[in-house]
């Protein structure tokens, strides 16, 4: 079964599920595997050399069951010097023009803007070439600069989500938005704006609010963190299934955007006792972590503790609030649907992992809404 919406349709996908594109985590495989499994994947290009992006994507047509399957790739633009923030630095190093390049040499099919809006000629060639354009947004106000600018999909995304994140929850925000893309129309479709919903969305429950609240479509990042195609470290896995509700803190230490990460004692540390330090760095554009792990470094040695939350800088991206989750991703238990739940609350909605042995995939696949009259089955 699957969910029709104008997501589903421009997209060509079956369920209205965007993988989010976490860096590293969602590469080539855990994108393909969304791909085949009928959302859409999408690599996260940030860091990638054009080189790297390149074989990122050949890496994951060959891996599709299909080669129309469509496909995304998620970059991070956000404007440096003038009026942005200090700290804000160009993740392309000079060579987005020569990225896009790849991407549309590579047959995406969306190209999305995670931070920043992308500039009016990387737009103007991406619909040239038939290539939507998604920007996200963490508050009402900057829907409009994003339409301004071309965006043909705005993917709003709330507090609770890990990673770069704002301050309006996802119930607020939706909404909000919903109402806002009505007053924008489509330069690649001719047809109006749509809204992908973002921050804390991990089931069946959290996809049908969403299609309630106005959005056509989620973009789902924690969920997919701990599948076997993840590119994530274990050690950010098991953070994950070891979380509870109070894990997750909001700091600006790691890129001086605000983000939502694991709570470690060394991060809460900056943020409780350190924010003088964090204010004063970051008017410099020096961002703390890197500041901090560069210090170390030159001094012979870096302390246990800063080592691993060097190495959980994998799981920032990934780590939304809602540890809901956590019962799913308990081993040895493989993933579960959620229709395993009783829930009299959710005769209508249904999150369905589909068994994939062809490919032995752990990755979430993905919403059935079933007839109110009807029982799920056991």
């Amino acid at each position: 079964m699957s969910i029709t919406t104008p997501v589903t349709q421009l997209l060509g996908i079956q369920h209205p599920i965007l993988l989010a594109g976490m860096g590293q985590t969602s590469g080539a495989p855990l994108a393909a595997a969304v791909s085949n499994a009928g959302g859409l994947g999408v690599i996260g290009g940030v860091g990638y050399t054009p080189r790297m992006l390149k074989e990122m994507i050949e890496e994951l047509k060959v891996s599709l069951r299909h080669p129309s399957l469509p496909f995304g790739v998620d970059l991070l633009i956000p404007q440096v010097g003038g009026s942005a923030r200090k700290t804000n630095i160009d993740y392309t190093r000079g060579t987005l023009d020569e990225l896009v390049d790849i991407i549309i040499d590579g047959g995406a099919k969306l190209f999305v803007s995670a931070v920043g809006v992308a500039p009016q000629h990387i737009v103007t060639r991406l619909h040239r070439h038939g290539i939507l354009y998604m920007n996200m947004v963490g508050h009402p106000k900057h829907v409009h600069k994003a339409c301004q600018a071309g965006a043909d999909i705005i993917c709003a995304q709330g507090a609770e989500a890990g990673g770069h994140t704002g301050d309006t929850p996802t119930s607020v925000l939706i909404p909000a938005c919903a109402d806002l893309v009505k007053n924008y129309t489509s330069p690649l479709t001719g047809k109006p704006v749509q809204l992908v919903a973002a921050g804390g969305i991990y089931d069946g429950r959290g996809i049908a609010a969403m299609l309630m609240l106005g959005a056509s479509a989620v973009w789902v990042g924690t969920r997919f963190v701990t599948a076997k195609e993840s590119g994530a470290p274990e050690v950010a896995k098991r953070a994950i299934i070891e979380a509870d509700f109070d894990s997750t803190i909001k700091s600006t230490i790691w890129t001086g955007r605000p983000l939502r990460a694991l709570g470690t004692p060394y991060v809460r540390n900056w943020e409780l006792n350190r924010q003088d330090e964090i204010k004063l760095l970051q008017a410099r554009g020096i961002i703390p972590l890197q500041h901090e792990l560069d210090k170390l470094e030159k001094a012979g040695g870096i302390t246990e503790e800063i080592e691993d939350q060097s190495t959980l800088r994998y799981v920032y991206v990934y780590f939304d609030h809602l540890t809901y989750l956590k019962p799913y991703f308990d081993p040895p238990r493989r993933f579960q649907g959620i229709s395993d739940l009783d829930d009299p609350l959710l005769p209508t909605a249904l999150f369905m992992i589909l068994s994939n042995e062809s490919v032995q995939s752990d990755v979430i696949s993905f919403l059935c809404i079933a007839s109110p009259s009807r029982k799920p089955k056991r």
